[in-house]
């Protein structure tokens, strides 16, 4: 009952948004904060009575706040949910991600009624896909996590927002209707004719038939591939995020593509143990070529979103590159199988939290210039300070810097992958070497040197940040050279807010503190990740 409460308490409150026309403004968004401060306690409360026991996966024998249902009989299809150390954590990450969204939206003008109802029906989507215990259950939160970003990033979003809307949702559509064959064939191959989770990871279908099970694979493959996004599936993301609001941007970087992620390691590893196996080498490739693709591109780019939207892709690829070493039962042993598997559960964990911070910090620069360019920005260190500090905080987190979450999830990953996949770990290590660098290069580019920010328009020289830039002074010619006079600034930029200040905070904070106290979250996420290891060898 309890587990049924957190899922759709958000979808209440965005009934009662809906149903009260009056509330609008801060209200709105009050109403926001309150029923997903509400429902991060109650998964609070859930976290300190759970008891991980010795296998912590539902699929085997650590299920916690079930409640099974039955719902469409002639598929055996029902409302089953229920906890275990897979899914623990990433509802513990929804809750925090969507109430720090809240609290940054607390100034929202543009029709924060519907926008807060929106979020709150988002999160209820994602919760709920956390929680399924049941195939038909998954995908019907899976699609309306699609349908819910697709109308933020559509009604709020800047730039091309429609175009970038309708490609988020045609790529991650095409890409449930493949999941969705894989779950029919699933059904279909199963003795009991089930959608039943628990039933099929219990007797796995298609064990005798490897070509099924390698086709019915590849289909859920690509559909969570396109959610997650791995290469070469990641087109949409990059104009997903660069269009969406800065609160649409993080919850779309820090919980929908751990969707993704996440149905890897909930579907097809326990459910289809025998063509992971096969394939796991496949997997482990792909996600080497996320990594470095990922961070080679955002590298390239010049604009400060479209880079970390492509950090994303990079980061994803070291949770598959984890996931997929599992796998490789015949190279590796299972401490270092289950080693692979933690990290990549920590590192979903780590991303959500360093990911989503950059992505509200990214906002700051909207809000204040209406440009991402790196070019329109510099010296922001001196009239922003709060700003700088909280961004470099997440930079160095993000590139995997000792003392942050990144770093313990990333050493978990290469040191189990590595007994498994010497090569193509030792490969992956590049894709931290580049990522520190582009980083860095970001910090540089919008803390040092002169301070300088985009002109408005309209209105004279005067900026939404309050700043004034004045025409540079005629070049002076002197002994053949010409220099031109430098451009005085005024730094009247404002700061992070305090409703800014207390959303982002926070999640770096947690970052820290599971960089410092991994034992906090490894004593979750172990017992699971080695029950899945073991269905994984069957």
């Amino acid at each position: 009952m309890l587990l049924t409460v957190v899922i759709f308490l958000p979808l209440v409150a965005a009934g009662v948004l809906l149903a009260a026309p009056r509330l609008g403004g801060r209200a709105a968004v009050g109403v926001w904060v309150a029923a997903s401060a509400l429902d991060l306690a109650l998964i609070g409360w859930m976290w300190w009575r759970f008891d991980p026991g010795d296998g912590a996966s539902g699929l085997v024998d650590g299920l916690a706040y079930e409640a099974d249902l039955q719902w469409i009989p002639t598929v055996d299809a029902g409302y089953h949910v229920g906890v275990d150390g897979l899914s623990l954590p990433l509802l513990a990450l929804t809750g925090v991600l969507f109430l720090a969204c809240a609290v940054y939206s607390l100034r929202e003008p543009d029709r924060p009624r519907t926008y807060a109802a929106l979020f709150l029906f988002l999160q209820t989507a994602c919760l709920g896909t956390f929680a399924s215990l049941d195939l038909i259950l998954f995908f019907v939160f899976f699609d309306l996590t699609i349908v819910g970003m697709y109308f933020v990033i559509a009604g709020w979003g800047h730039g091309n927002a429609r175009r970038s809307a309708l490609k988020f949702f045609l790529y991650t559509f095409v890409g449930s209707l493949a999941l969705l064959v894989g779950f029919i064939g699933l059904f279909l191959g199963s003795e009991e004719r089930t959608f039943d989770m628990v039933a099929l990871a219990a007797n796995p279908p298609l064990a005798d038939s490897p070509v099924a099970g390698g086709l019915v694979l590849l289909a859920i493959g690509l559909g969570l591939a396109v959610k997650t996004p791995l290469f070469p599936f990641h087109t949409w993301l990059p104009d997903a995020h660069t269009d969406a609001p800065a609160a649409g941007s993080a919850v779309l970087a820090g919980i929908l593509l751990k969707l993704g992620t996440y149905g890897f390691v909930r579907i097809a590893m326990p459910i289809l143990p025998d063509a992971w196996q096969r394939w796991a080498m496949v997997a482990v490739v792909v996600g080497v070529i996320s990594v470095l693709w990922g961070a080679f591109v955002a590298l390239a780019q010049t604009d400060v979103k479209r880079m970390i939207a492509y950090t994303s892709v990079n980061h994803m690829g070291y949770v598959l590159l984890g996931l997929g070493a599992a796998g490789l039962v015949a190279s590796a042993d299972e401490g270092a199988r289950t080693v692979a598997t933690v990290g990549a559960m920590y590192q979903m964990v780590s991303h959500g939290l360093l990911t989503g911070a950059l992505f509200l910090l990214s906002g700051w620069l909207w809000s204040r210039g209406h440009s991402y360019a790196f070019d329109r920005w510099g010296g922001l260190a001196r009239p922003a300070p709060v700003f700088a500090a909280c961004l470099a905080v997440a930079a160095f987190g993000s590139l995997g810097l000792p003392g942050f979450s990144s770093f313990i999830a990333e050493f978990q990953v290469f040191t189990g992958a590595l007994q498994a996949a010497p090569v193509a770990t030792v490969i992956a290590v590049l894709g931290i070497l580049v990522t520190a660098g582009l980083f860095l290069l970001t910090l540089q580019r919008l803390l040092t040197g002169d301070t300088v920010a985009p002109e408005e328009p309209d209105a004279g020289q005067e900026t939404d940040a309050g700043q004034v830039q004045e025409d540079p002074a005629p070049a002076r010619a002197g002994g053949g050279t010409a220099v031109a006079a430098e451009t005085r600034q005024t730094t009247r930029i404002r700061d992070l807010r305090a409703n800014e200040v207390v959303a982002i905070v926070p999640l770096l904070a947690l970052a820290v503190v599971l960089g410092l106290f991994p034992r906090v979250l490894l004593d979750v996420l172990e017992p699971a990740a080695m029950a899945v290891v073991e269905l994984v060898a069957r």
